[in-house]
């Protein structure tokens, strides 16, 4: 994709959406992480439900560790492989405490150095509670960097590498969030909406979806 092209995708996502946010619920740094590591393999919403209670009372490593890994998974539960993620979650909670002081480190290494945390999840922590640009790759923004042109790339870390190189300053801190909602409610992975998209223009993806036959009503 030309670079004009790429400012003008960009600008109108920016256009359609100018204040994008992760649709985790979170209440600092350290929920943001915890709820990130549960989100694999997992839906927000999933996430969200059974996690409003548990932040309510516990947004500390001290206080996770404080309620146990028996005691977390009561709380996470119906998320998927919750056994795994209650064991890495109170392990990173003391690897924090025991190496952090009890805080999320701004450093990506250090989070990936973390039980459970991978590049992604250090990506998102990094973008959304600290404004870093990084561009932490899902298989939505996989697929949209893909299908678009925008980011062609074999792996998400390919893929990665492409965004960071062609995304422009004004849009480096948010691209990670346009992009995910975009895959996730416009394109998306069976069935495109190209018919209301701001971009489809500016996108590589031949086979564009036409909108579906308006329903009859019924007389």
């Amino acid at each position: 994709m030309k670079r004009a092209d790429i400012v003008d995708f960009y600008s109108r996502l920016a256009a359609d959406n100018p204040h994008p946010e992760t649709e985790l619920e979170y209440r600092n740094a350290y929920t943001l992480l915890i709820a990130v590591a549960l989100s694999a393999q997992a839906t927000d919403i999933g996430v969200n439900k059974a996690t409003r209670a548990l932040f309510a009372t516990v947004d500390t490593p001290e206080k996770m560790v404080a309620l146990g890994e028996e005691g977390l998974k009561q709380h996470i539960k119906t998320i998927g492989l919750f056994n795994t993620k209650a064991k890495n979650v109170i392990a990173l909670s003391k690897a924090l405490i025991a190496h952090h002081g009890g805080d999320v480190p701004q450093d990506r290494d250090a989070l990936e150095a973390l039980p459970g945390v991978g590049r992604k999840t250090a990506n998102v922590v990094l973008n959304c509670a600290f404004g870093h640009e990084t561009f932490a790759v899902d298989t939505h923004i996989f697929r949209v960097g893909n299908r678009t042109g925008l980011a062609p790339g074999k792996t998400p870390l390919a893929v990665e590498k492409a965004l960071d190189k062609a995304t422009p300053a004004p849009f480096r801190v948010h691209a990670h969030h346009w992009l995910i909602l975009h895959g996730r409610y416009v394109c998306k992975a069976r069935r495109p909406e190209c018919w209301r998209c701001v971009v489809a223009d500016l996108c590589r993806y031949k086979p564009k979806t036409p909108a579906p036959p308006a329903r009859r009503k019924p007389a």
